[in-house]
């Protein structure tokens, strides 16, 4: 078996590096594709050198950054494909040095670490900038960004020079983020607290899992009438919460939990899984001829459907397999609801009520406890920190690392009317948590990190990468970062996060609640 080397994500072997195969499921073959197609982009940027981009172009850069992300594609023949088509990208743009992949990982240890932290987040705002592309939403700043810094990847720079960068893009991928939202908002209005069902219901179904909302809205238009249900997975749940797609009669409510559990929970089902973004684990014997991938997801044998030109995708086929499928036999219960939709619209709506609140003392601190889940053991910490987190405390969450503790809702009671645990959607809208933080800071005259609102993040992948980055960059301090760091930021870079930011591991929930609470 030929070797590899991937650090990109929080379950890499030994906190090290995968290097025989991906933890993930990720092939060799696959990750050194990837490693081409990252230096075949550091490649077309050098031959654009800096020239304006044109959307096919900077659409280019979007979907093969995001198709490195992290559980998005594993199909050797779609990246391969990707990888000539930048190459012959580079020679029409005029051709340049060509930049090799084995330099991406190797060479000074501290200049790695910062290479790699850039390329990451790149990878991670790359798939915020695609969904808001396909919804016909781009920013000029943020598309050009992709080719400065892929070129800058393949420069040389002092360690100052890689904080610079790094900085600069954290400011980007704000841009981005904030571009998503208006794209989400804009075309589905904004999110409004909601009651969502796990009961499951007999019939034929589909589940869709992964972050694309364009996607869901297309299957719910075309399944309308057809005699199937539809269900939301993992980091699609918060979409349940939208005006213009919760108003179909046949969105159902939410299967399941986190994307890692996947294997646990999709074994022997009578449905259709649809896969819209990252988040696909090795599919099992027992339902990956129930799986269809759809966008930049990509899995070796498993159909796929892509869009066409006007970006129309036809799901006409899995909702006739679903309706063979024949789906649940019976209605089967839930044994709770899940509550979303507590985006930035509803939040700032109730903002005096939370401050009438802290300055009373009825409410003492603000918790963000966001961020991605995992397998690895560790993620523990966070439920019991959302357990144990005191009454007069609010907890405000969003992605998938909310299924720790999401359950817990309406057990954990409000404060004045306002719940003490808010769902503020996917990873997608973190642009929700921090506009938050800057409207409370700016209502009290003073600076985020003034405000009685304190961090504890998880990480996984890519998109994880990129919020952090917008956050330090931001200026915000003292966030706890969990269950571990990143294996790509070394000694010397983790020291000067430490030292600049307070960047800090996260130890117990008992320890972590006391010097943050008090």
């Amino acid at each position: 078996m030929s070797e590899m080397f991937c650090f990109q994500c929080e379950q890499t072997v030994g906190g090290k590096g995968c290097t025989r195969v991906g933890v993930c499921g990720k092939s060799p073959e696959v990750a050194q594709l990837q490693d081409e197609i990252t230096a075949a982009l550091i490649t077309l940027a050098r031959a654009l050198d800096g020239q304006p981009a044109d959307p096919k172009m900077e659409a280019l850069f979007m979907d093969a950054l995001f198709m490195t992300i992290t559980n998005v594609n594993f199909d050797p023949e779609a990246n391969a494909a990707m990888r000539d088509r930048i190459l012959e990208a580079a020679v029409a743009a005029g051709g340049a040095n060509t930049y090799r992949p084995e330099d991406l990982f190797h060479g000074d240890t501290d200049i790695v670490s910062l290479r790699s932290t850039l390329l990451f987040g790149m990878r991670g705002m790359a798939a915020y900038a695609a969904h808001a592309r396909v919804l016909g939403h781009t920013d000029p700043e943020v598309s050009a960004w992709f080719q400065k810094g892929m070129k800058a990847l393949g420069e040389d720079h002092t360690i100052e020079g890689w904080l610079d960068l790094i900085m600069e893009f954290g400011m980007v991928n704000l841009a981005c983020m904030k571009l998503l939202d208006a794209a989400n908002t804009g075309a589905y209005g904004h999110p409004e607290p909601t009651r969502v069902s796990v009961t499951r219901h007999k019939g034929p179904f589909i589940i869709v899992t992964g972050h694309d909302l364009r996607d869901l809205k297309m299957l719910l238009e075309q399944s309308e009438g057809q005699g199937v249900n539809i269900y939301t997975h993992g980091e699609m749940l918060p979409a349940t919460a939208y005006p213009e797609l919760k108003k179909h009669a046949h969105f159902r409510g939410h299967f399941g939990t986190a994307w890692q559990n996947q294997q646990k929970e999709f074994a022997d089902l009578p449905g259709v899984v649809l896969y819209t973004t990252n988040c696909i684990m090795p599919p099992r014997p027992s339902y990956i001829q129930h799986l269809v991938t759809t966008g930049e997801v990509g899995w070796p044998g498993v159909p796929h459907i892509a869009a066409d030109e006007a970006g129309h995708k036809d799901f006409s086929g899995i909702i006739q397999q679903a309706l063979e499928l024949g789906g649940w036999t019976e209605e089967v219960p839930g044994d709770y609801e899940l509550t979303t939709g507590f985006g930035h619209h509803t939040v700032l709506s109730v903002a005096d009520k939370v401050l009438a609140a802290v300055e009373s003392g009825q409410l003492r601190h603000i918790f963000l406890v966001g961020g991605c889940d995992g397998a690895k053991l560790g993620r523990d910490y966070y439920t019991e920190f959302v357990e144990k987190a005191p009454q007069d405390t609010l907890v405000l969450t969003l992605a998938c690392g909310k299924f720790r503790f999401n359950h817990l809702q309406d057990r954990m009671g409000d404060i004045g009317g306002i719940p003490r645990l808010l769902d503020m959607g996917q990873c997608n809208d973190a642009y929700s948590a921090i506009h938050v933080a800057l409207a409370l800071a700016e209502k009290l005259n003073c600076g985020v990190n003034d405000l009685p609102l304190s961090l504890v993040l998880s990480w996984y992948e890519q998109k994880a990468v990129c919020i952090l980055l917008t956050l330090l960059a931001l200026g915000i301090k003292n966030i706890r970062l969990g269950p571990t760091l990143p294996a790509f930021v070394s000694p010397t870079v983790l020291n000067v996060l430490v030292e600049k930011f307070g960047l800090t591991p996260i130890s117990t929930p008992e320890e972590d609640l006391k010097a943050l609470a008090g």
